[in-house]
């Protein structure tokens, strides 16, 4: 496929701080996308960028090649694809699809990547992003406060919609993947944020609750008892 994945795990964050270096379910959080990487049969290369030693050294541990991203592409206003451009031109290869992972995202489906990959090059789109249903916080659902004191409510989106079943379908981005290809990973907008996906954006659908990324410490909670409840499932079926 010639696809090469870059796992980005930077050390800094103000939600949560050492995030990717938590434990979960037994593993640094960070552990979870690199095996989930390696289990991947579409991916030819894996690197892990990352300004930190400790997450280094787990990279290296489970046997993916390490990029010292520098302070220009790991500060808190940096941006995704600055940081994976970086990566991408830090080794010697010429990969035409890039999977983007999160390090701090340990459950996703183990086949979310494959569908992604599969889709970019199948289709010929120029990005592929996962993305799940907004259920109960979809906007038709939404309020605005109006008024002298802010405690006037007004509907966000006006709609007569009173049955959860007849929300029009709505999806959100999850953070479990994105692929793109090396010419749309290249593509520098200034005025266009986005410029790097590229104008035919597809997407794969997972299920709510599928993917599970640590922003807060509450998210550790849910993830530790996803991952273990899979664990659970697993042995159940093997047994």
């Amino acid at each position: 496929m010639n696809a090469l994945a870059v796992i980005l795990a930077r050390a800094g964050s103000k939600g949560l701080p050492h995030k990717n270096q938590l434990p979960v379910a037994g593993k640094p959080c960070l552990a979870w996308t690199i095996e989930h990487a390696l289990e991947t049969p579409g991916l030819d290369r894996i690197l892990l960028s990352t300004d930190s030693n400790e997450m280094s050294q787990i990279g290296r541990h489970l046997g993916v090649e390490v990029v010292t991203r520098p302070y220009e592409f790991a500060h808190d206003t940096a941006t995704v694809d600055a940081a994976a451009r970086h990566a991408v031109t830090s080794i010697i290869g010429n990969h035409e699809h890039i999977v983007i992972l999160y390090g701090n995202v340990p459950v996703r489906p183990d086949d979310l990547t494959q569908r992604a990959l599969d889709k970019l090059i199948e289709t010929g789109c120029d990005s592929v992003q996962s993305v799940c249903p907004v259920g109960k916080h979809h906007p038709y659902w939404m309020k605005s406060l109006t008024g002298e004191n802010d405690d006037v409510m007004e509907p966000y989106e006006p709609n007569s919609v009173y049955r959860r079943q007849d929300l029009p379908p709505l999806y959100q981005l999850d953070g479990g993947v994105i692929a793109v290809t090396r010419e749309s990973l290249f593509k520098i907008d200034p005025a266009n944020p986005h410029a790097f996906l590229g104008t035919d954006r597809r997407v794969v659908v997972t299920e709510p609750g599928e993917v599970i990324d640590i922003d807060e410490a509450k998210d550790l909670i849910v993830a530790e008892a996803t991952l273990k409840l899979q664990a659970e499932e697993r042995g159940r079926a093997a047994g």
